[in-house]
């Protein structure tokens, strides 16, 4: 394989990773916010827990309750204490 051939392959390959990376730019960006949401989320079921020796509320410390107060934030995890307090 000559120089000319392998800077031809260099160029295609360099043309490749930038066109998947533009590709996927958005769900990895995408997916990137969904997980620092969560870990968000996790931190205010955590402080949540935390303090429920004073407020009396607990909440399950999973991941389905991280994304919830993940997405919604704030709205979220009072969404979970009503429906907590509402159903058990």
């Amino acid at each position: 394989m000559g120089l000319g051939e392998k800077l031809a392959l260099a160029i295609f390959g360099i043309f490749l990773l930038i066109s998947l990376l533009r590709l996927f730019a958005a769900p990895i960006r995408l997916a990137v916010k969904a997980a620092v949401n969560a870990l968000i989320g996790f931190a205010a079921l955590f402080a949540l827990n935390l303090f429920s020796p004073l407020t009396g509320l607990t909440l399950g410390f999973n991941l389905m309750n991280a994304f919830v107060v993940g997405i919604l934030g704030a709205p979220g995890l009072v969404l979970l204490v009503l429906l907590k307090t509402v159903f058990v």
